[in-house]
């Protein structure tokens, strides 16, 4: 070999061996006897074993047992039959850390002839992130959907509290006018059995009165367990968690959020309930449409953080809008009417508002959910003194 093509082999070398250091992904490469004859850095990272360690060793000491019993008959029955099980294919399987734990893996494998034998190239890419976040997605649906049906129920019960107070309160007033009439001038007209039955539901209209006082009271002072958390984040996590699904095939997401906004003082979960709510209205808004585009928006104002959640459908009717934020008021044939009505509560609970751009002549509706930004210095939302 003369010094030209010595050089170049060493160059491409160089080269591949700082492909595989700088690789994200692990790189295992193996003979047809299931020897390991390269290991980069990311498998080190991965398995915990340092190169030096397995080269030369069976593969199967990644594998936890059910994998690392059958491995070696699997290359016996491809290098004899031609049969794939997984090459060229790649699949979802584990490995077995040095420490003997076992985590989700995606493996590619390929194959290649060399002056050497076959050899088989596997690409490794670690799925825990992805399990991770798939479970962190179903616990804050089960979150969300939790805290939205003691949301319904709380805005349910203040508002059947309210109403059964009035004709309660009526009630009361009749019986006691029934009952003075009676004894007027000293005289009773009505016997007086009959009276302390009129005595009695007076009694029991004054105490239904005050156990309906005791649940609007603890409706309306239930306490809310607020953090100090990016907004930005929490649309983030909220949206990816609404968009999975068929509903939201062919719906194109825009996100601006602009840098530097200061983080919020607030309840995660009823936040997100809140913007998981604002984008199913907007994938109900453009259901049946050509065009499917959802905008959201998050940027600061002051003291105040917003964020907008703007959709391409036909803007909110204007029959309903005076209601829409109202218990009960909805332009869905299947909708309840509370999810607006709660979501505002829970925002000006938190010392912010939700307001709408209600839009149509061809343009969709536009939702902004305004709170106020983390004080540092009190430990608190920046209220202006509120």
């Amino acid at each position: 070999m003369d010094f030209a093509s010595l050089s170049a082999e060493t160059t491409s070398q160089a080269r591949l061996a700082s492909v595989l250091d700088t690789a994200v992904d692990g790189i295992i490469v193996i003979s047809d006897s299931g020897r390991m004859l390269v290991f980069n850095k990311a498998c080190e990272k991965l398995f915990g074993y340092p190169a030096s360690e397995v080269l030369g060793e069976n593969v199967n000491i990644l594998m936890p047992s059910n994998y690392s019993d059958h491995h070696d008959e699997y290359i016996h029955s491809y290098l004899t039959t031609g049969h794939r099980k997984i090459i060229g294919i790649g699949r979802a399987v584990h490995g077995r850390h040095k420490d003997g734990s076992i985590f989700p893996l995606e493996l590619s494998v390929g194959e290649s002839a060399t002056p050497d034998g076959r050899q088989f190239i596997g690409i490794l890419r670690d799925l825990r992130p992805k399990v991770e976040a798939e479970e962190r997605l179903d616990a804050v649906q089960a979150q969300l959907v939790r805290m939205a049906r003691v949301n319904a129920m709380d805005e349910m019960g203040s508002a059947l509290a309210h109403e059964l107070n009035q004709p309660l309160t009526a009630l009361m007033l009749y019986l006691q006018a029934v009952t003075r009439r009676a004894r007027k001038d000293g005289e009773t007209v009505i016997p007086a059995d009959m009276l302390e039955v009129i005595d009695r539901a007076v009694e029991e209209a004054d105490r239904a009165g005050k156990i309906i006082r005791r649940v609007r009271q603890f409706i309306e002072k239930r306490d809310i367990e607020r953090i100090r958390v990016s907004l930005a984040e929490l649309v983030d996590e909220a949206t990816d968690f609404t968009m999975i699904g068929s509903r939201a095939r062919g719906v194109a997401i825009n996100r601006n959020h602009t840098e530097g906004v200061a983080d919020v003082y607030a309840d995660p979960i009823q936040i997100q309930q809140i913007i998981v709510n604002l984008l199913r209205n907007a994938l109900d808004a453009l259901n049946g449409l050509k065009e499917q585009t959802i905008d959201i928006e998050t940027w600061q104002e002051g003291n105040r953080v917003a964020v907008e959640i703007a959709d391409s459908g036909p803007g909110v009717s204007p029959n309903i809008l005076p209601n829409l934020f109202k218990a009960f008021a909805t332009n869905k044939p299947t909708g309840t009417g509370l999810g607006l009505a709660i979501s505002r509560t829970i925002a000006q609970s938190h010392g912010g508002d939700l307001t709408v751009q209600p839009g149509g002549n061809g343009q969709g509706a536009r939702f902004r959910l305004v709170l106020p930004v983390f004080d540092a210095s009190i430990g608190k939302e920046h209220t202006n003194g509120r």
